[in-house]
This record gives C-alpha cells, structure tokens and sequence, in this order.
C-alpha cells in the first residue's frame, strides 16, 4: 500500500523552533536595565564647603600730607620719632617724617604746614613739593588706602617740641643721615629719588 502524499513526508514535516532560555533574552537583558534607577547611575554632587567666608574689609581712603623740613643752617633735617609697638623692650624708636590729615577746606599746602607745626613745634614755609606716594594697609578690621602728599620745607621760626598725644620724639639729624634714619621704604624711596638732601646743599 502506497501512502497518502502527506502522511508523514519528510518535505513537509515543520521544523521544531528552539526557544531562548529567559535569563538570556535580549528583551528580558533590556527591560532590566531600563528599571535600574537613574539615580544608581547619576554622582553624587560634592557636599558644600561648611568652612566661614572671611568677613569683608572696607575700603577706607585716606589723605594726609607733610615733609621734610630743614633747618636754617641747610645741614639738618627733622624727623619724628614714634615707639616701635612690636618691641617689647620699648626702645626701639621709628623716625619718620611729620604727617598729618588734610582737615575739610584744607589744601595739601595748609594741611602740612599745620601739621609739621603741631608735631613738631616748629614753623615753616614750603620751598617746593617732593611728590606723591600712597600705600595700603589693614586696622580696625578696614582696608586703608592712604595718600600721602610730601614738601620740602625750610625752618622759619618756632621751638622744638614733640606733641604730646601722637609723638615720642622729635630731632634733627645731619642731611647726609635722613634716608638711614627713616623706617619706612616708601619715604626712603622718595626721599632718594628726589635727591633732596643734595638739593638742599644750595639752598
């Protein structure tokens, strides 16, 4: 007996699919990554710093003038003379030239006729302007910006005699000593760039 066409033909039998595991489905692989969390995936930003910002400074401008005065004779120069606040023993002195502040209504001129005067006792008159200089520095917790403007002055009348509340000392000192004496780069600088103890020869 001849079988029937499609009783069990070779050519026509289905062919068997094969099944992936589940654990090793491409879907199954994706589906797990879209459920991870994106904050597992995502840094975590750096924590504040907690440290204090430093409180601000103001800026304080300040205006002062003063200068070199020589006495009558043209060979000696007056200083004045405050105690070092850092040295213990208490003796150190710091010279300097005498300064003040421009008061209100005050030209830099007035201002420091005024204040050699008080500093130090005695009167003078302007002979010529030795420059401008300022600097910055920090008290009472402010910024100061400072501006100093510098004469050269000659002795006109007058005694010598420190003021009591501001100054220790005041004297004079031969010209060729100034820029040694004094305490403070910025006036030793001016004092040497205008040459003013070699000037002052032939007044």
């Amino acid at each position: 007996m001849i079988p029937a066409p499609s009783a069990g033909s070779e050519g026509t039998k289905k062919k068997r699919r094969r099944r992936r595991p589940a654990n090793r489905s491409p879907q199954s692989q994706n589906l797990a990554t879209a459920s991870t969390p994106a904050s597992s995936q995502t840094p975590k930003p750096a924590a504040k710093s907690t440290k204090p910002k430093p409180p601000y400074a103001k800026r304080v401008d300040e205006v002062s003038a003063g200068g070199l005065v020589v006495d009558t004779t043209g060979k000696l120069g007056l200083l004045i003379g405050r105690r070092d606040q850092k040295d213990q023993t208490g003796k150190r002195i710091l010279w300097s030239l005498p300064k003040g502040h421009i008061e209100e209504g005050e030209t830099p001129e007035q201002a420091a006729l005024r204040e050699v005067q008080e500093e130090t006792g005695i009167e003078s008159v302007i002979e010529k302007s030795l420059g401008v200089i300022d600097f910055w520095f920090m008290a009472g917790g402010k910024r100061i910006h400072k501006t100093v403007h510098h004469y050269l002055f000659r002795e006109s009348g007058g005694l010598l005699a420190a003021q009591e509340t501001e100054v220790d000392e005041v004297a004079w000192f031969p010209l060729s000593e100034i820029i040694e004496k004094l305490a403070y780069p910025d006036e030793k600088k001016l004092i040497s760039r205008t040459q003013a103890t070699q000037e002052l020869s032939s007044l």
